[in-house]
């Protein structure tokens, strides 16, 4: 498989550390409200890469945090007078909620920075015992200029970034692109005891003990959005290399941003969307397969028109697989032609030759799609056998799993009985030959949101 790695800015096989074991950091979410829709593409994206390399055959071990101590959290705890740990374990909570919403499977471990103290102290001991961070009236700093090759994961020479980087102006630094990894505590925050005061972890090094603590100190793959390519990303690398000697980590895989209505979502421009409120209109679903009908590093431009084009394909798709069900139970037992083995095998090596071309979901999706022309055409056939319907359906699934799409279909929404009430009475019109009638039965189903239509398996009714 090859990947774009951020690293180096080119696709390199990957080549995992331990022969078909990868070991996988996600940045995860830092838990002070709901996640928006930014926040759900890496979820999403990273979440079918594991699926794919399961698919392949490898071991994946895949380690993403919570965040559950910062400025943002401890806002929001004094703004409705509670503890911190009360708002993090709130949207801890509504996260998984969303998560899982969006048929993504749970990280094999999900450290949070409160559990991952002595860690994060550990780091940071040993950085300032080498000369790579320095204490200045309880806040404990990492020295950038002592690591020489900060800034080759942004592509920009020390310089630049002291330029271009916003930083605080803060007479305690040495220099001002130094950043903070240990933080003296404030009155009415929360705190831990360390060698410099009472305090709590700067925001990036708490991905550094927990990634080398659960994978090693070099493992094979970070992964997260292109947001935090600099300086969160950057500044891992520095402070983990500088503390381990070693490689921290051998690939980075970034996905791209998403905009709205073609503008860059912001709370300001009023073009802010959390996934529960566009959930609540258009399901989990959609907002998963709008995610993996793109190539992961391609700007998603999130619009109407966008989502309501992944839910007629989405349509299209779930349509196919319930024709499969219908014509597996009334098929006749046989053989699988040799034309339908052929097919099979070009399908899913014309999937696998995406994927593995940088995770290329849109090409996936893709060769699902011809697939589904093709598993129509046999199911419309009367003389496809049942086993070559079933080998097309096991197929179909297995791809649509790998995608983590079509995890609905044990979902149906019951059909009203006044629908099939309705569905009754034009079955009876369409025997008398009353087509008049029937017609004006099947716009009265229409009007009550459901379409009706003969199929060779029999009548079928689908929600619009």
């Amino acid at each position: 498989m090859q990947i774009y790695n951020t690293l180096t800015r080119k696709k390199e096989e990957l080549i995992p550390i331990e022969a078909n074991h990868v070991r996988i950091y996600a940045c995860g979410p830092t838990v002070y409200n709901y996640i928006h829709i930014g926040n759900a593409r890496p979820i999403c994206s990273f979440d079918v890469l594991r699926r794919y390399l399961k698919y392949r055959g490898y071991k994946v071990t895949y380690v993403q945090n919570f965040t559950d101590v910062d400025d943002k959290i401890i806002r929001r705890a004094n703004e409705e007078n509670v503890p911190a740990i009360e708002i993090s374990e709130r949207y801890i909570k509504e996260y998984k909620t969303d998560a899982h919403g969006l048929n993504v499977v749970d990280a094999d471990i999900h450290p949070k920075v409160t559990e991952s103290m002595d860690l994060i102290i550990g780091i940071v001991k040993k950085l300032v015992e080498s000369g790579h961070a320095y204490e200045k009236n309880g806040d404990v700093y990492f020295r950038t200029n002592s690591f020489p090759s900060y800034g080759k994961l942004s592509g920009q020479p020390i310089e630049e970034l002291q330029a271009g980087a916003r930083i605080d102006v803060n007479d305690s630094k040495e220099d001002p692109l130094d950043f903070a990894v240990w933080k003296a505590a404030k009155p009415g925050e929360p705190y831990w005891e360390s060698p410099w005061g009472k305090g709590r972890p700067g925001w990036h090094i708490e991905c550094s003990a927990m990634s080398c603590h659960y994978l090693g100190e070099t493992f094979d793959l970070h992964c997260g959005g292109q947001d935090l390519i600099f300086p969160h990303h950057e500044n891992e690398i520095a402070q983990s290399e500088a503390a381990t000697g070693k490689t921290f980590s051998n690939y980075w895989m970034h996905n791209g941003y998403i905009n709205i209505d073609n503008k860059k979502m912001s709370k300001s421009l009023g073009n802010f969307f959390t996934v529960r409120e566009v959930a609540e209109q258009y399901g989990y679903e959609v907002i998963r397969y709008m995610m993996v009908q793109a190539h992961y590093r391609s700007p998603i431009n999130y619009c109407k028109e966008l989502l309501d084009a992944c839910k007629a394909s989405l349509a299209r798709l779930y349509a196919c697989r319930e024709t499969l069900d219908r014509a597996i139970s009334t098929a006749h037992t046989g053989k699988i032609s040799e034309e339908a083995v052929k097919c099979f095998k070009e399908r899913e090596e014309q999937f696998i030759k995406a994927m593995d071309d940088d995770l290329n979901t849109a090409d996936g999706v893709s060769a699902l799609f011809e697939l589904v022309r093709d598993l129509n055409k046999m199911s419309a056939d009367s003389s496809t056998s049942k086993e070559q319907l079933e080998a097309g359906a096991k197929l179909f699934d297995t791809l649509t799993d790998v995608l983590g799409i079509l995890y609905n279909r044990d979902k149906k929404e019951e059909i009203p009985e006044e629908v099939l009430e309705l569905a009754n009475q034009r079955a009876e019109a369409r025997k008398a030959k009353n087509f008049a009638e029937a017609d004006r039965l099947r716009d009265a189903i229409a009007e009550l949101g459901y379409i009706i239509k003969e199929t060779r398996q029999g009548t079928e009714i689908t929600k619009k």
